[in-house]
């Protein structure tokens, strides 16, 4: 029953808008590829390893081709045809082509591969991990209590994969459902994926491989304790978002925070790139059932969020359209908002629970992701304690999913195990407390909360019609979100890109998407 009594037409014309909005991205996409991509079809059929100089294999191979053949027929051209000549596996290819003991550019000017079956037998086990850990995790939130309020969400980040654990662990014996792993400071503009464990990441640990897998067996162990499944989350964005993501199927992430935008506008990774690794990884992270995080609550980090909030909530009705065109269930999309306005303004919890409200009930089988405050913490640890209580409560009021804790530390330093320790308690506290408070009260037709929620979305509906006409790229280069500007030509990872050769093929995003489309009886 809505309590806001939002208009369903208005509701319907922004989803067109936006479905509108990411078909004309989604045009782009569909006639390019990238490295990254690439890379990522690589380490699916099993190239898993770095040369003496600790280079990932992946990346000398796809670099290989790009400099001496031509990319733009995809890697599993060349792949399948060295595999139909030598017999070798692609990681054995890999290996030859690092030691220069074999140049691939032999096959460029040869026809359309009609070896791709060759593939199968390499990329077919790594699938099969895949849904090996799609079913342990299933099996695992079946024997988990249920719970209808939000998911209480912490993050570490101490550059030490080993000291990450140890957090972790002690998080979760506190009552932390969802572990997000912050990754090192920079890692997004890294155009490959660092090997093993780390110990010496800066603000964050690396995102590899081996530190999922590290904290995975972790959180494991703790959740046999604890009788109750404790997620996993990690970042697949930035210059790696497809590897990344790959690399989080097969190490049974649960959540991956993956925006195409926010890479985009705050780290200024060139937009065509970034759209088309969105999609792979959408794809991939849907077929895998992993819940995408998406970044709309970091416009408000630089933009007004009393102001913008329009923004927040068109992006939210774009990232919905992307993420269905990558074939994922709603139940995936984690779409992102924030308690951000200034607490100078008065009534401002009313205006944040009317913007959270608003997300719930328009995205209602969205699993929400909702962040606490960070832009008005000035330090005061009193003030900034009585500030998360007031988002726990429109958390649990409004009925969030994803629920990151606030820190009362947030602007003086990386939490301390007993910073967290005090969060989780504040949370639990107003979980019980306000449990069923949502469902006891509604609002004023005439009063702030409605009016505010119904100006927003028909502000949003503006804006919505002003992208689809100027389209998303010149929209970026307008710095409508966060008011920051991006060009379609600009940033970092454009050479990345490239557009596909007529005798393109791509066996294991084709296998995803028929897989998802079977499941979801979408015709083709």
């Amino acid at each position: 029953m809505s309590k806001l009594n939002l208009d369903l037409k208005t509701i319907e014309t922004c989803r067109l808008h936006a479905s509108h909005i990411a078909t004309q991205v989604q045009n782009f996409i569909d006639i390019n590829s990238t490295v990254s991509v690439e890379r990522a079809v690589l380490r699916l059929l099993g190239v898993d390893d770095v040369n003496e100089l600790g280079i990932p294999l992946v990346n000398i191979v796809v670099d290989h081709i790009k400099e001496e053949a031509d990319i733009s027929l995809g890697i599993c051209h060349y792949i399948s045809y060295a595999k139909h000549e030598y017999g070798l596996s692609p990681l054995e290819i890999a290996k030859r082509v690092s030691h220069k003991k074999l140049n691939l550019s032999k096959y460029t000017n040869k026809s359309k591969s009609a070896y791709l079956s060759n593939l199968t037998q390499y990329y077919k086990p790594e699938i099969k991990k895949i849904d090996e850990m799609k079913s342990f995790r299933e099996s695992q939130i079946k024997l988990t209590p249920k719970t209808d309020t939000p998911e209480k969400y912490v993050i570490v980040a101490t550059g030490n994969i080993y000291e990450d654990i140890k957090q972790a662990v002690s998080a979760a014996k506190k009552g932390a459902q969802i572990i997000a792993v912050i990754r090192s400071t920079g890692q997004s503009l890294l155009d490959y994926v660092p090997h093993g464990a780390t110990t010496e990441g800066f603000g964050g640990t690396y995102a590899t491989q081996e530190n999922f897998k590290l904290m995975r067996k972790a959180l494991d162990e703790v959740s046999l304790e604890e009788k109750r499944y404790i997620k996993l989350v990690n970042y697949a964005s930035g210059l790696c978002m497809p590897e990344i993501a790959a690399l989080g199927a097969i190490e049974r992430l649960d959540m991956m925070l993956n925006d195409s935008l926010y890479g985009i506008i705050f780290r200024d990774i060139n937009m065509q790139r970034t759209f088309v690794d969105q999609y792979f990884s959408r794809v991939l992270s849907a077929y895998a059932n992993i819940t995408i995080n998406t970044g709309e609550d970091n416009y408000l980090t630089t933009s007004d969020a009393y102001d913008h909030a329009h923004t927040v909530l068109a992006s939210q009705f774009i990232n919905e359209q992307f993420a269905k065109k990558a074939l994922m269930d709603e139940s995936l999309m984690g779409l992102g908002h924030a308690y951000e306005i200034s607490p100078d303004i008065e009534n401002s919890f009313l205006y944040e629970l009317a913007q959270a409200e608003m997300a719930r009930e328009i995205f209602p089988n969205a699993p929400l992701k909702y962040m606490p405050p960070t832009k008005h913490m000035t330090g005061d640890i009193f003030m900034g304690s009585v500030q998360n209580a007031l988002f726990n409560i429109a958390a649990v009021t409004s009925k969030q999913s994803i629920h990151l804790l606030g820190m009362m530390t947030e602007a003086i330093h990386t939490p301390f195990i007993s910073d967290r320790a005090i969060a989780l308690d504040n949370a639990s506290y107003i979980e019980k407390a306000f449990k069923d408070f949502g469902n006891e009260i509604t609002y004023n037709p005439d009063g702030i909360i409605v009016k505010r929620a119904n100006d927003v979305l028909n502000s949003t509906q503006t804006l919505l019609q002003q992208i689809e006409d100027d389209g998303m790229f010149q929209t970026l280069e307008k710095g409508v979100f966060a008011g920051i500007s991006r060009h379609k030509l600009g940033g970092k990872g454009l050479d990345g890109v490239f557009e596909k050769h007529k005798n393109y093929q791509n066996p294991i995003l084709d296998y995803f998407i028929k897989s998802l489309k079977e499941a979801n009886h979408v015709k083709s």
